[in-house]
């Protein structure tokens, strides 16, 4: 029986403010590159004022967010489970969501009082990314924005590691996998950050519990995670939380090991100015891939070409034409399937 959704995400939302600056800035201002770091409001506020004089883009975001944003505009169906407050922000982000296309619990929810969550996304000339992020209230999401008849009519349950990083958003996450194990929706799940698994390692274990259908993670989270040095030595520790594993590897491609099957994807030599979302693309794309009839090594395919595309511009979005491309490549993929059929 057909679902009514391919994904169903569950994640932080965050409106993220894109800026580019210097490696000297970042060590001026002590923030450590490369990661994402969570800070207060007032740290937070600090650092905008320190690139008054920066202009920047804005976009509905976290991560779990741009994956299932990623998905729909693909082609598939996706919902996304969220919590922002009833401020300018707020508004901006639920309506930036929606203009996507995706369903949310926000089209139907009233919003809280507080503050909505913000991510400074600071991008650098080496095009990575280093995100400095106050989760505001997006840290207080709760099992009540569980859309859960909607959840059940969904092929996968996308989960964001980052949630981890709050109390009352890991015990949601936690029950979300928990129903979705119980009423046979498969699961998938992100390990986020090389910081989130250095600091928030029992939360990640928690909301993988006894395992996932599906995990993500890239390199660095890979072998912090396993505490292990190598590709091979953080294959076989995942693999044992994991029927499907995606690592990640920039721009070498990626490794896929489903079932035992290791297939290796190869990555595209491309010109990178902005690696935020990247990811998070990829895993859409790899899902909407899955969802829509591709093989685990032409879901990949997909994975990786949409990432690429994505690197070569700035802003956590494919832009029209950079989309037209993708979707193009996605039905060659699907005919080559065909044809070999």
């Amino acid at each position: 029986m057909t679902k009514k959704y391919q994904v169903y995400g569950m994640g932080n939302a965050l409106v993220d403010f894109e800026i580019e600056v210097s490696v000297e800035e970042l060590r001026s201002l002590s923030i450590d590159k490369g990661v994402m770091t969570l800070i207060e409001e007032s740290r937070q506020d600090e650092l905008f004022g320190a690139f008054t004089n920066k202009s920047h883009t804005r976009a509905c975001g976290g991560s779990a967010a741009n994956t299932v944003i990623g998905a729909q505009t693909l082609g598939a169906q996706c919902f996304y489970s969220c919590k922002v407050a009833d401020d300018e922000t707020g508004h901006f982000y639920k309506d930036d969501l929606l203009d996507h296309g995706v369903h949310s619990n926000l089209s139907t929810e009233a919003l809280s009082a507080g503050k909505t969550g913000r991510c400074l996304v600071l991008i650098t000339d080496d095009a990575d990314r280093t995100m400095n992020t106050f989760l505001g209230i997006t840290g207080d999401i709760n099992y009540q924005q569980i859309d859960q008849a909607a959840l059940a009519e969904s092929e996968y349950l996308y989960v964001e590691g980052y949630l981890a990083g709050s109390p009352i958003a890991l015990e949601a996450a936690s029950q979300a996998m928990d129903f979705a194990k119980q009423t046979a929706i498969k699961t998938a799940f992100s390990l986020s950050d090389p910081n989130m698994v250095k600091f928030c390692r029992d939360g990640l274990d928690k909301i993988i519990g006894n395992g996932v259908d599906l995990l993500f993670c890239n390199y660095d989270e890979a072998t912090e995670y396993s505490g292990t040095e190598n590709l091979t030595d953080a294959i076989a520790a995942l693999s044992k939380i994991a029927k499907t594993l995606v690592i990640t590897l920039g721009p070498k491609g990626a490794v896929i090991v489903d079932n035992g099957e290791t297939i290796e994807v190869s990555g595209h030599q491309v010109e990178a100015i902005d690696t935020n979302g990247a990811g998070d693309l990829f895993a859409g794309s790899f899902l909407f891939g899955l969802t829509s009839g591709l093989t685990m090594a032409k879901a990949g395919e997909l994975a990786s070409f949409a990432s690429a595309q994505l690197v070569t511009q700035f802003g956590p979005r494919l832009s029209d034409e950079k989309l037209a491309v993708v979707r193009e490549f996605s039905q060659q993929l699907n005919s080559q399937q065909l044809n070999s059929q």
